[in-house]
């Protein structure tokens, strides 16, 4: 986190104009009346309020760095609008701003944290290293929309060395939630056995009432085994091999794990281990 008093140093023009196009973007970002009342909440005068959003903001943030001749004001206004307060049930939206801005202050040195504070880091001079800053996986997740259970395994130090990493503790996460709905123990095939058989199930994804449903329900079945054996198969070998998986090979396996645990989500826990 930045001291209060020492100042900042002025941020050129191209910062400042990405800023207000993250913040004031047309869908996702701030509205226009968010944008009036996070200006005035940090003393931040709204000099050009009818015109469009990142325009009135870049205006307004350009002008207070001019008047103060640093960043401060700058700063405090993306303190305040990156609250994590703000967002506890909009995570997605958080996490991709966060990632859109870091991707601009990497440029001059600057990250923002999951606190929504701004501290100094290590400046990077292309594209791709800002990408690798902003944690790219987790922002194209975010674009994709996938459940907040996947997102959990996206962190910096599982995608240190590959992306096999992150989809495994994402596979594995799975079964731990599977866990948690019935209190059953075990892992694999014969977890997922137990939990969803048609005959006497823990879990069922519908009603069970017609063929079609009872299909349905041996089809997650299918899909869960699939997905729980690739992943095993492969790590009883990893002490001895790598297996690469491409950034676009990470996004289409966690968007597998997201589907699985958005069904999750509708699915009835009909009884539990006692």
């Amino acid at each position: 986190m930045m001291g209060v008093l020492a100042a900042i140093p002025k941020l050129d023009a191209n910062i400042l104009q990405e800023i207000a196009g993250i913040v004031g973007e047309t869908e996702e970002g701030l509205s226009g009346t968010q944008i009036g009342r996070a200006l005035q909440a940090c003393g931040i005068k709204d000099i050009d309020p009818t015109n469009a959003k990142r325009v009135r903001l870049f205006n307004a943030l350009v002008t207070q760095q001019e008047k103060d001749q640093c960043a401060n004001n700058v700063f405090a206004f993306l303190h305040h609008v990156m609250d994590p307060i703000r967002y506890t049930s909009i995570r997605q939206i958080f996490d991709s701003r966060r990632a859109s801005l870091n991707m601009i202050l990497a440029f001059r040195g600057y990250e923002l944290g999951v606190d929504g504070k701004i501290k100094h880091t290590e400046k990077v001079t292309n594209l791709d290293e800002a990408h690798q800053k902003a944690n790219r996986l987790q922002f194209e997740l975010n674009k994709r929309k996938v459940h907040s259970q996947v997102l959990r395994y996206c962190n910096s130090e599982l995608l240190q060395d590959n992306y096999f990493h992150a989809v495994f503790e994402a596979v594995k996460g799975i079964g731990d939630r599977i866990r948690e709905m019935t209190l059953l123990a075990g892992d694999g095939g014969d977890l997922i056995d137990k939990t969803f058989n048609i005959e006497d199930p823990y879990i069922v994804i519908n009603t069970l009432r017609t063929e079609t449903e009872k299909s349905e329900q041996r089809g997650f079945i299918n899909l869960l085994k699939g997905t729980f054996g690739v992943f095993r198969n492969v790590t009883s070998h990893a002490s001895k091999i790598k297996w690469p998986i491409s950034e676009e090979e990470a996004l289409d396996l966690m968007t597998l794990v997201s589907l699985i645990h958005k069904k999750l989500d509708k699915s009835v826990t009909v009884k539990q281990l006692q």
